[in-house]
């Protein structure tokens, strides 16, 4: 989808080459994880790189691993990836945490975690067939850099939800996730309603943006009936 036209009914969808029109709209266009911008880093996406700890954090059980980031979802997913790696270190470009004070505590008091400070990640060594075998490290303070052994790194710098072809049109957060009426998909657009990660900055997971996908249908269906009999 390149754009909709919510200002007109039936709405309008263009798509490249093509309009389509429609009573009813469901956005579940998702978001998408922030990335590092590494030169191996989607190589490696999968095979060591991460930027989901309740999805991947499993496979690296008994492993030394890196989280980066200094905000609240990277304590989050460091502090959940303690359950199975042997030691996680948070690697953050300042010396001070940009998180709320009570996931900085937890990551803080957490024996399994360390911080690495004034630090960046500027590449990922390996191989897909051999997994990660390290990090480059730059410090922010001096420039200097120094090669790091770890067995997996997890990005923890953020989601961007997929709502710019929206143009503001519905109701969203300061972040770009799409409103929606507590308990319900609806939108501030009425005949329009959003499912999944597009507008759920919580719990990003499969069985979450099918059950709200399944509540979408559900909403969209008893909306057209009742437009139906009022007409």
């Amino acid at each position: 989808v390149a754009a909709v036209d919510f200002s007109v009914r039936p709405f309008k969808i263009f798509t490249t080459g093509d309009i389509y029109t429609s009573n009813t709209v469901i956005i579940a266009s998702g978001a998408r994880a922030l990335l590092l911008d590494l030169p191996n880093e989607k190589k490696l996406m999968g095979y060591g790189v991460s930027a989901c700890a309740t999805c991947d954090g499993f496979f690296f059980r008994g492993k030394e691993i890196a989280v980066v980031g200094g905000g609240d979802t990277a304590m989050e997913e460091a502090n959940f990836l303690t359950k199975f790696a042997d030691k996680v270190t948070i690697i953050h470009r300042r010396d001070t945490l940009r998180a709320s004070r009570i996931m900085q505590k937890r990551a803080i008091e957490n024996p399994k975690i360390d911080f690495m400070w004034n630090a960046v990640v500027t590449d990922v060594h390996g191989e897909p067939e051999t997994g990660i075998k390290g990090l480059r490290i730059k410090n922010t303070v001096d420039g200097t850099e120094c090669d790091w052994e770890t067995q997996g790194l997890f990005l923890g710098i953020g989601h961007k939800p997929n709502t710019e072809f929206l143009q503001g049109q519905v109701k969203m957060d300061e972040n770009g996730y799409i409103v929606t009426v507590p308990g319900t998909t609806k939108t501030s657009v009425e005949g329009v309603f959003a499912a999944g990660d597009v507008q759920d900055h919580v719990y990003r997971q499969a069985v979450t943006a099918a059950g709200t996908g399944c509540m979408a249908a559900i909403e969209v269906e008893r909306y057209l009936e009742a437009q139906h009999a009022a007409h």
